[in-house]
C-alpha cells in the first residue's frame, strides 16, 4: 500500500465523521458560503503565476515549519506579489485544518486553494463553506467521469478547479470545464522528483490550457527553467515553508527573480 493509499483510506474515514457531525445544509448556512469566488485562473494569467504554499509537514519531509501561523506567513505571499495561496487542509498527513484557510480568508485579497485530497463532493461544499475559491482534484485518486461531476458541481458552487496530474496516462481527466491543469514534479507513490518528465507532459496538454508546475521545485534555477519552457503558474510551499521565517524567504525569492527578469 502507498502513501497515497493510506491517505485516501484515512480521507473516507474522516469524511464519514464529518458527515454525521455537519450536514451539507449546515455547510451551506456558514457565513462563506454565499461570498463570491476569487478567480485564480485570471490571477495566474495577469500575475507572477505564483500559488505560494502554507504547508506544516508532509509524508516525504515529515516536519518543515510548525511554528509559524497561517496568517503571519499568507499575508507577506500577497504583499510580495503571489498571483494566489495553497493551504494544505489535510490533518494527519499535513498537519494543516479548515481553520488554517478560513481563519486567513477575510484578510487578504488573492484567491485561496484548498489543498486537500478531494474523493467525495461533500468536501466540495465544505470548501466552499471555508471560503476557498480553489479545490484540487488529483487525477490519481480519481476517475475521468469523477472528475468531470466534481468539476460541474464546483462551478455550481462558485469555485475554480486546479486539476492535477503526472502521468500520461491522466491526461484522460482532462476535459473542457478544468479551470488549470497541475502537473506534479513528485510521483506521489513514490515522491521521485522529474523535471524533465513534467515538461514533457506539458507539451501534451490542450491547446490554450493553463499549465501549472507543482512540488519539487527546489531553486531559482528550477522554476526559472520551467518558466522558460512555458509553464503559467508555480504552486511553490516547500521552498519557502523549510525556512525558519517562510515570509522572509518568500520576499527574497521574489527579489531574486526580479533581479534575472532584467
Amino acid at each position: 500500500m502507498t502513501i497515497l493509499d493510506l491517505i485516501i483510506q484515512r480521507k473516507r474515514e474522516e469524511i464519514t465523521i464529518s458527515k454525521s457531525k455537519v450536514s451539507v445544509q449546515k455547510l451551506r448556512d456558514s457565513d462563506f458560503f454565499d461570498r463570491a469566488g476569487l478567480s485564480l485562473k485570471d490571477s495566474v494569467k495577469n500575475g507572477t503565476g505564483i500559488i505560494a504554499e502554507f504547508k506544516r509537514k508532509s509524508p516525504s519531509k515529515g516536519v518543515i515549519n510548525d511554528q509559524m501561523q497561517p496568517l503571519e506567513v499568507v499575508s507577506v505571499y500577497e504583499n510580495f506579489g503571489a498571483s494566489g495561496v495553497s493551504i494544505l487542509t489535510d490533518h494527519d498527513f499535513f498537519g494543516g485544518g479548515p481553520e488554517d484557510l478560513s481563519g486567513v480568508r477575510n484578510h487578504i485579497s488573492i484567491p485561496v486553494l484548498r489543498k486537500d485530497f478531494m474523493i467525495d463532493e461533500y468536501q466540495l461544499y465544505e470548501a466552499k463553506s471555508i471560503g476557498a475559491d480553489v479545490i484540487l482534484l488529483i487525477a490519481a485518486c480519481l476517475s475521468p467521469q469523477q472528475v468531470t461531476e466534481f468539476t460541474g458541481l464546483s462551478h455550481e458552487l462558485g469555485l475554480e478547479v486546479l486539476l492535477e496530474i503526472h502521468t500520461e496516462e491522466e491526461l484522460q481527466h482532462i476535459n473542457s470545464e478544468i479551470d488549470l491543469v497541475g502537473i506534479n514534479n513528485r510521483n506521489l507513490k513514490d515522491f521521485r522528483v522529474d523535471l524533465q518528465h513534467s515538461v514533457r507532459l506539458k507539451n501534451q496538454l490542450p491547446e490554450h490550457m493553463l499549465s501549472v508546475a507543482e512540488s519539487g521545485i527546489y531553486s531559482i534555477e528550477d522554476f526559472n527553467y520551467l518558466k522558460e519552457k512555458g509553464f503559467d503558474g508555480f504552486l511553490m510551499g516547500e521552498y519557502f515553508m523549510k525556512n525558519k521565517n517562510p515570509a522572509e524567504a518568500f520576499k527574497e525569492f521574489m527579489s531574486n527573480i526580479s533581479i534575472s527578469k532584467q
